[in-house]
This record gives C-alpha cells, sequence and structure tokens, in this order.
C-alpha cells in the first residue's frame, strides 16, 4: 500500500509538500524523504511524535537514542510507517534540527495502490519555499498559579512557616 502524505510547515505562510510513500517504509526513511523534499541536508536531530485530532504531542519517535543507559524512546529505523499512521491515527508531529525547531505537521490524505513504474518515495507536489530561518513559535502558556495574587496571607498556603 502507497500512503500519500502532506506535511505542511507550522508557519504563517503556506508551505507544503505532498508525498507518496510505502506503507512498509521506516520512519526513518519517511524522515529522509521530508528532508529532502524540503532542501534539509538531513544532517540534524529529529523526531516525530504520535499526536491527536487536535495536534497533542504524545510519543516520541526518534532519530538516535541520546539517553545515556538506553530508554524506552521508539527509535525510526525500528518503527514502520504502517505501525503508527493509521485512518484511525492519521497524524504525526514532526520536528527537523532541535536548535532551529523546524515544526511540520503531518497527515494522511489517502492510501493508495502501488503503481507499477513508479519509485518511491515521490514527491507529487510542492508549495511554498522554505524560509531561510524557521518560524517563531510563541511558547508562552498560561501559568498553571497566578503569580499576580499576593501571598499576604499565609493562612492560605499549605506549608509551616516555622519550619526549621
Amino acid at each position: 500500500m502507497i500512503y500519500k502524505i502532506r506535511i505542511i510547515l507550522d508557519a504563517q505562510e503556506d508551505i507544503f509538500r505532498d508525498i507518496e510513500i510505502d506503507a512498509s517504509s521506516s520512519m526513518e526513511e519517511f524522515h529522509n524523504a521530508i528532508a529532502q523534499s524540503f532542501g534539509f541536508l538531513g544532517n540534524e536531530m529529529a523526531s516525530f511524535y504520535t499526536c491527536d485530532d487536535e495536534w497533542n504531542q504524545d510519543e516520541e519517535i526518534a532519530l538516535f537514542d541520546m539517553s545515556e543507559n538506553g530508554s524506552d524512546v521508539r527509535l525510526m529505523n525500528e518503527t514502520f510507517l504502517e505501525d503508527v499512521m493509521t485512518r484511525n491515527s492519521p497524524k504525526l508531529i514532526y520536528v527537523y534540527d532541535f536548535l532551529s525547531m523546524w515544526t511540520f505537521f503531518v497527515e494522511l490524505a489517502d492510501i493508495v495502490e502501488n503503481e507499477p513504474g513508479v519509485s518511491y518515495p515521490n514527491l507529487l507536489f510542492s508549495f511554498g519555499e522554505l524560509p531561510e530561518t524557521p518560524p517563531e513559535k510563541n511558547f508562552e502558556s498560561k501559568p498553571a498559579f497566578d503569580f499576580d495574587d499576593t501571598f499576604e496571607n499565609y493562612d492560605d498556603l499549605d506549608f509551616d512557616e516555622n519550619w526549621n
């Protein structure tokens, strides 16, 4: 089976690539196809993340295991596209170059039969030029604690102020 996938840069302007790739490809092969389609050299760290329908990040699928003693992180060369991306879970987040944080939304558009004479992965469509630098990210979130609240009333806090 062949997956038709759209990869969209997280930016104000529309910049995306449509790729066809064999469903049995490794996530590392998919990473290489994305990197080439956007003109990256492919020599930076990258990870895929599973996510829900609202693009909330979940499990990481890393290019390399960077932990000192090994971990349970899934690796791209050991994970296959068809095991991660399905009709029921058609979305992934892809991050290339952790210093620059190029972030992409990846979505399964269709599943079709192999077409004789076509080599995969296959770049179907390219729209927009990649900017010189990655789009700015807004990492602000509302704090869980309201720091504007004053600490004048210690009775409301759950600790012993004379602890030592």
